[in-house]
């Protein structure tokens, strides 16, 4: 189990997240906490940002006038969204992302959704190249507040041994 504090000394205590790779194991699920609930302003700027064109996304009367008869949230956001609410339990000691396989978005997301995360350890494996290192396969399911699932992938990260995270190597 991932702890959330490490003492530094007798008084002191750092908060901490994520896991080493020995704190993986296959079947394991994590949900990850808390949910968010997507405003306009965030399906706004992110499709700015990303300099994707498409009045669905911020084109009111456009949506209006749609299959969808609203603004269709951006699904790269949904996509970002759902695996950022994964960095603190899979990830947040990752030395890197290797992969992203079979992204799908089974559902349309809007403005007020409220979405979850969760994933489970679907393959653990040491590194050959990086003895420090293993390799963590998690498959992640993002789902609306009623339950219906907007987005699922697998995802292989490079996650580092108990006393080799860059936070075990920081004395600050």
């Amino acid at each position: 189990m991932a702890q959330n504090v490490k003492q530094i000394d007798n008084k002191t205590f750092r908060e901490t997240y994520g896991r080493y790779y020995e704190e993986f194991e296959i079947g394991h699920v994590y949900q990850h906490r808390p949910g968010r609930t997507i405003s306009e302003a965030d399906n706004t700027w992110f499709t700015l940002l990303t300099m994707n064109t498409h009045p669905l996304h911020f084109d009111a009367e456009y949506g209006a006038a749609s299959e969808f008869g609203q603004i269709l949230v951006n699904s790269a956001f949904t996509v970002a969204l759902v695996a950022g609410m994964s960095v603190s339990d899979v990830s947040q000691k990752a030395v890197a992302n290797l992969g992203w396989n079979n992204i799908k978005l089974p559902a349309p997301v809007f403005v007020g959704d409220t979405l979850y995360a969760e994933s489970e350890v679907i393959g653990k494996r040491e590194s050959k190249s990086r003895p420090n290192d293993g390799i963590v396969d998690v498959k992640t399911i993002g789902k609306k507040s009623d339950g219906t699932i907007v987005c699922t992938y697998d995802r292989t990260i490079l996650i580092p041994k108990r006393g080799y995270a860059v936070e075990d190597r920081m004395d600050n």
